[in-house]
């Protein structure tokens, strides 16, 4: 995903209101998010299908990181030798 630019990307909820279409066609084409406004602070992000479902995916894969870091931390790991053990017996089978 793109950086915000911030002065092409902040706008605000009455401007949002009147150019929807056209605030949504600028997020998809040019793959940043875009923060809407309100009272004068920040309110919402629009952002495009693609970048989240790749936000998503790395929060994903970060949460599985930081759970093995943890796991093996406590000693709730498997030595290389025992997972290849048990790799090639399944295979073998």
């Amino acid at each position: 995903m793109k950086r915000i630019n911030l002065e092409q990307d902040i706008k605000p909820l009455t401007e949002f209101r009147a150019n929807v279409a056209a605030f949504v066609q600028k997020v998809r084409k040019s793959k940043r998010p875009m923060v809407i406004t309100q009272h004068g602070r920040s309110s919402v992000v629009l952002l495009g299908v693609e970048e989240y479902e790749s936000l998503i995916e790395k929060i994903e894969i970060l949460q599985d990181i930081h759970l093995a870091e943890k796991q093996f931390s406590e000693g709730d790991s498997i030595n290389h030798e025992d997972v290849k053990n048990t790799l090639s017996k399944i295979t073998s089978k």
